[in-house]
């Protein structure tokens, strides 16, 4: 593997502020290699900005195989530039080999045979790990996430919106399910361009300043938000969540723009998948960069660091969350030589 070959190839795309986390893993374990010797399948979504990801663990000597497809999205254009680089893309027969760790998306991957365990990027896939017999690490439930869903999804959906023509938002009535990690990034977006914000939640949560809440159960009150809505948008993170909660039928015959944020069809079998922008793969998708890197670096680095956890420490069997000292040691690397600090400073004053 020339792994001086992919670092030129991603150089002409980004500048290393825009990567500190993963900089920091390439420069550290391209020096001690803790990675020398392991089979590791990565199910993330590929993208080129995901090539930085891999970079890492390559630099750490894994024998590293790729997963695409099998729902997750995923760019084909960039699909033979990994075959350019030398990596190994999994057909079916191959995530059916035995890895020591498989770093997955969605749960998509909880089949594939494994000696140390799993990393798990996504809330959806929490769900299929929680009785693991093995040791789950789990990169969604933290800190940096906020990062990826408050800054980057927020500024994906609307970049993907725009990519459609619908970019402007001011006075428009959008209704969003969801108000977690990836709802409330939306919300903070759309109401900074000046939406009326109505969102929809199975529990009394906080809202942004500005928006109003709506129980899921309350299916009069859903329905008349929805009566009328220029855009309706899903993050739950749950796979149809929608599903018998309102009129489909109604909402698929209007003219209200359907979107999903989630990984997986969050308004379910009711809603035509022709009805939703991007045929209900997440919006951002559709962009060449759904999520800007400066963006989902420290997510993509604590996604590494979970496959080191659990090939060098006995973690116990089912969901292990990092610790506090471990995302502050990637937070500081992401304030001292990146360049999002002050929106991680906004960030912080949020919640």
């Amino acid at each position: 593997m020339d792994i001086d070959r992919i670092a030129d190839y991603l150089g002409t795309f980004y500048r290393p502020e825009e990567h500190p986390a993963l900089n920091a893993q390439i420069r550290l374990w391209e020096k001690n290699r803790p990675f020398a010797g392991a089979k590791l399948l990565d199910g993330t979504p590929v993208f080129r900005n995901t090539i930085v990801k891999y970079l890492a663990l390559l630099a750490g000597g894994a024998d590293l195989t790729v997963s695409v497809g099998r729902g997750i999205p995923h760019d084909p254009a960039i699909l033979p530039q990994l075959t350019r680089f030398g990596l190994r893309i999994a057909d079916d027969a191959a995530r059916h080999e035995t890895y020591d760790v498989v770093l997955d998306c969605a749960g998509v991957h909880a089949d594939t045979p494994v000696r140390r365990g799993f990393v798990e990027l996504t809330r959806s896939g929490m769900y299929r790990y929680r009785n693991a017999a093995r040791p789950v690490f789990l990169a969604d439930e933290s800190r940096i996430k906020v990062i990826e869903t408050g800054l980057g999804t927020g500024d994906g959906f609307r970049r993907g919106m725009a990519k459609f023509g619908f970019g402007d938002f001011h006075g428009r009535r959008i209704v969003l399910f969801g108000c977690g990690k990836v709802g409330r990034g939306i919300a903070l977006h759309v109401l900074s361009g000046g939406a009326e914000l109505t969102v929809v939640d199975r529990e009394t949560v906080p809202v942004p300043a500005g928006s109003r809440l709506i129980l899921l159960d309350d299916r009069a009150g859903v329905e008349t938000a929805l009566d009328g809505a220029w855009c309706v948008v899903t993050a739950t993170g749950i796979r149809h969540a929608l599903a018998g909660k309102f009129d489909a039928a109604k909402l698929a015959a209007s003219e209200t723009i359907l979107a999903n944020m989630g990984v997986e069809d969050e308004f379910g079998p009711e809603i035509p998948e022709e009805r939703v922008l991007n045929r209900k793969q997440p919006l951002n998708f559709v962009l060449e960069e759904p999520t800007l890197l400066k963006y989902i670096d420290p997510t993509m680095a604590l996604d590494n660091f979970g496959a080191l956890q659990l090939l060098t420490c006995d973690l116990p069997a089912g969901l292990n969350l990092p610790t506090p000292e471990q995302e502050e040691e990637i937070l500081r690397t992401v304030r001292e030589a990146g360049e999002i600090t002050a929106e991680l400073d906004g960030l912080e004053a949020m919640r």
